[in-house]
């Protein structure tokens, strides 16, 4: 990609969310732009579309893919999570540690194919603690900070909200709420879950409301950014709305569409 401009020219940033292991496509989503911008979500540990893709499959089979999906599917979320803790009992080991070497396998993939410049930030499902051993010098990673890109400012908060799937980035309302406030006000305000509002929140295929931000949605309304850019629901009600002075848009489900979401001024 091109270095980030100056002066009066147009800039392009290209913008990513939910990769979930599509290194292929990722290799191409900064062409023709300025910067790429990656809204998290990097590990893919069970294809919700194709169940013999991930790191749940990969260690326990397809048919056991199948039936924790349908136990999710159906918010059984307690007997999904016993019959997860009787397989991992099955395979015996250091659970976290064979979880981890199959996120770094994913993890050294995705980051090496990122172009420069990249600006991420973290998704629910990613770990972290493991994002410094991979990100290149042409990767930026932010979290509750701030970025100058062609002019404008750009605010990054990762992670989501306490869920019952408690996956690995998952913080409190107030710890979350923190960095929204730390970012202050900014042009485009990227997020990996949107606002907490019915429309944006809720998945049509998985058919439940999935957690945003009240936080995010307070700040919307009174900071009034250009742009809130945000992933994490795969298949939203409603991809694109107005709240106010601001356009919010859910970048789509990248490891299924495998094209980015273009901004350009």
């Amino acid at each position: 990609m091109a270095p980030t401009p100056t002066g009066n020219r147009t800039t392009r940033v290209h913008v990513v969310s939910d990769v979930h292991g599509n290194a292929r496509d990722l290799a191409r989503a900064g062409e023709g732009a300025d910067a790429l911008i990656c809204l998290g979500d990097l590990v893919l540990f069970l294809d919700y579309a194709d169940h013999s893709r991930g790191i749940f499959p990969d260690l326990f089979g397809v048919a056991n893919a199948d039936r924790i999906v349908e136990l999710r599917t159906a918010r059984r979320f307690e007997e999904a999570r016993e019959f997860g803790a009787r397989l991992w009992a099955g395979i015996g080991g250091d659970r976290r540690a064979v979880i981890e070497k199959a996120v770094r396998k994913q993890y050294a993939e995705m980051f090496a194919v990122l172009p420069t410049p990249t600006y991420a930030t973290y998704g629910n499902v990613d770990m972290p603690p493991l994002w410094p051993e991979y990100a290149g010098p042409g990767t930026t990673v932010l979290d509750g900070e701030r970025v100058e890109i062609g002019g404008w400012t750009f605010g990054f908060v990762g992670g989501g909200l306490r869920t019952a799937m408690r996956t690995p980035y998952e913080i409190s309302d107030e710890e979350y709420a923190a960095k929204i406030e730390a970012v202050g006000e900014v042009d485009v305000l990227c997020t990996h879950i949107p606002p907490e509002v019915p429309e944006l929140v809720y998945d049509t295929v998985a058919r439940r409301f999935e957690r945003g931000s009240r936080a995010l949605l307070e700040a919307i309304r009174r900071t009034r950014p250009r742009y809130s850019l945000f992933g994490h629901v795969h298949q939203p009600l409603v991809r694109r709305m107005r709240i106010g002075a601001t356009e919010c848009v859910n970048v789509g489900h990248f490891a299924a569409s495998g094209k980015p979401w273009a901004l350009q001024w």
